[in-house]
């Protein structure tokens, strides 16, 4: 696909630039190189409304020349394409940072495209339930029992998230146990009786020894990289994709494990990232092959998981 042109600029800068990328990362690659961010994590959001954008299947959807706002760390929207390089004199009080502007962009990216729940992360999913009905319905545009069965829906999509993960975590457990009987049957037969303890503190050590790689990944990301169970299942699709551009050395180093077991982590987002794609790629393909201009939230295209109540 040919390269199409954008605006980028920084949070509290007037300056703005013209870039021209054919897909998001490309985009985001050019946009740190011309603002001049180098480590810090980036979010890019559309300048009008605030729109965090996720992935190439809502990127490629935006016209030419849509202008950008680029978030380091953890800068918010302002709340106005009125911010002109002023916005930094107002300090803190202007960042919208409320859950209630949270859930409303999250609201938006639902009503542009229901699918996007797929790519969304279990703490996203979460804000929209807790929202009042009545809120998220004034949102939408739609009625309160069209959008009770949404959340409904949601929480579907939350409770196979958390099936998958038990399933992931028992087959872990066996795997676990079998890695253990068989250096148990190892150590009797070679006469060896190195602790286990003393084993995996060599394996640490020697694998990330040496290695002074540093991470883009912030201290949000790695903290779920550390102590989630299946972490993959609890980040969205954009942190997914700095993990998986991540080399397997740094992201060892951040995390003080070993290098395979970050190829492996690294494995895992990867899977996981694809098959959220994937069923985008299905619902969009369904939704496109229905006959006339439905509602999305009709009960048209659901993701697995969505059971939205007869004559809704």
């Amino acid at each position: 696909m040919a390269a199409r042109p954008w605006v980028v600029r920084r949070r509290g800068r007037a300056e703005r630039h013209g870039v021209a990328a054919s897909s998001l990362r490309e985009l985001i690659d050019k946009a740190r190189h011309v603002l001049a961010i180098e480590n810090e994590s980036v979010t890019l959001v559309v300048e009008e409304d605030g729109t965090i954008v996720h992935d190439d299947d809502y990127f490629l959807c935006l016209p030419p020349n849509t202008k950008f706002m680029v978030l380091v760390n953890n800068e918010k929207w302002p709340g106005s394409s009125s911010d002109s390089g002023t916005g930094w004199l107002a300090g803190p009080a202007d960042e919208v940072d409320s859950a209630v502007e949270k859930w409303k962009q999250l609201a938006r990216q639902l009503k542009d495209d229901l699918s996007n729940i797929i790519l969304m992360s279990e703490e996203d999913i979460q804000v929209l339930i807790d929202v009042p009905c009545s809120d998220l319905a004034e949102e939408l545009g739609h009625s309160q029992t069209r959008i009770q069965a949404l959340q409904d829906g949601l929480q579907n999509v939350l409770d196979m998230r958390e099936e998958e993960r038990q399933s992931r975590q028992a087959l872990e457990l066996y795997h676990q146990v079998l890695t253990k009987e068989a250096k148990s049957i190892r150590k009797v037969t070679e006469s060896e009786t190195v602790p286990r303890e003393e084993m995996d503190v060599v394996d640490v050590g020697t694998s990330t020894s040496g290695t002074s790689a540093e991470t883009v990944l912030s201290d949000r990301i790695l903290s779920v990289l550390k102590e989630k169970p299946s972490p993959e299942l609890y980040l969205d699709s954009s942190d997914l994709e700095l993990v998986v551009t991540e080399s397997s050395q740094a992201l060892a180093s951040a995390l003080r494990w070993n290098t395979q077991e970050a190829a492996d982590l690294k494995h895992a987002c990867d899977q996981e990232l694809a098959k959220r794609h994937e069923q985008v790629q299905i619902l969009r393909s369904l939704r496109s092959a229905s006959k006339g201009n439905e509602s999305l939230l009709d009960g048209d295209g659901l993701p697995s998981g969505f059971q939205l109540q007869p004559g809704i």
